[in-house]
């Protein structure tokens, strides 16, 4: 560690918490960057470097590209693991805080193309991030939006096995996790895309639930409670219950007033009940939301 020095702020020098770490500004002393430490507490471990670590970087070693943040290092000093992120300025949350009012419509559609462009790239090489979120998305002060914390990931290879439903902030979990499904794929990542869309328009989560049946009611009550004919399968999932309320779709302009055609033609092909028939994050970059935008900036 005698090559990273962390920096102090007042208050504290630690830039917040990661799923499984604290997360510290430090400067390279070799190449005088700046870099983002992340501390792995091994004290929960009795037995050498937790799983969760290990998948974060073996997934991060083979996720290089410009809207996944940068594994640069990984140290092991005094029976603690840290590991070196290049360092990005604030994540999405802290972002929209900062900022007066709502986000201006090229803002947000840049956003949003920025995850679906690093979330195609995950998914294309069999990887689920599980934890989307906005703090869980750094913004660079030029613009640039880059995944990170990829505590949660996971690789997903045929035959899907089982698969823990303790994933994906309630906020920003899907319905069929909800509902106990135990296997699910990519979509659950799409799903998080619509509620961080419409918290982009208008900085207020999409479906707030204190919860999980909470969680799931808000939806129900937005989207209309599923049945088998809208969803097939449905009925068959573990924590499915005969006796939820039966409620209608409602026009989703409600969350977001000022979301114009191509926007709420996008956000309806996100959040989709079931799974299978929500749009890819490869599909969606070639949504016509985004046709008035230069992607090729984000290309590099």
């Amino acid at each position: 560690m005698e090559r990273y020095q962390k920096i102090e702020k007042n208050g504290g020098g630690n830039l917040g918490e990661g799923t499984y770490g604290v997360v510290y500004k430090a400067r390279d002393k070799q190449t005088n960057d700046i870099v983002a430490l992340k501390r792995i507490r091994l004290e929960m471990e009795d037995e050498g470097i937790p799983s969760t670590a290990l998948r974060e970087i073996s997934l991060l070693q083979e996720l290089r590209h410009p809207c996944i943040v940068e594994l640069l290092d990984c140290v092991q000093s005094e029976g603690r693991l840290y590991l070196v992120f290049e360092f990005v300025d604030r994540d999405l949350k802290k972002y929209m805080e900062a900022q007066p009012g709502t986000l201006s419509r090229g803002v947000v559609k840049s956003f949003l193309f920025q995850i679906f462009h690093g979330l195609a790239f995950c998914h294309a090489r069999g990887i689920m991030h599980r934890d989307l979120k906005p703090q869980n998305l750094l913004v660079s002060k030029e613009g640039r939006l880059k995944i990170a914390d990829f505590g949660l990931a996971r690789a997903f290879v045929p035959p899907i096995r089982p698969l823990t439903h303790e994933v994906v902030t309630l906020w920003y979990r899907p319905p069929e996790i909800l509902l106990g499904s135990q296997t699910y794929a990519p979509p659950v990542d799409v799903w998080a895309c619509g509620a961080i869309f419409v918290e982009l328009l208008c900085k207020r989560a999409m479906f707030q639930g204190d919860s999980e049946v909470d969680q799931l009611f808000k939806i129900f009550r937005s989207l209309g409670t599923p049945s088998e004919e809208t969803w097939p399968g449905v009925t068959a999932l573990q924590d499915w219950n005969p006796a939820f309320p039966v409620w209608p779709p409602v026009k989703l302009t409600k969350y977001c007033p000022s979301i114009d055609e191509a926007g709420l033609d996008l956000l309806e092909k996100l959040v989709v009940l079931d799974p299978k028939s929500r749009i890819s994050a490869k599909t969606a970059l070639y949504h016509r939301y985004f046709d008035d935008l230069d992607k090729q900036q984000f290309r590099q």
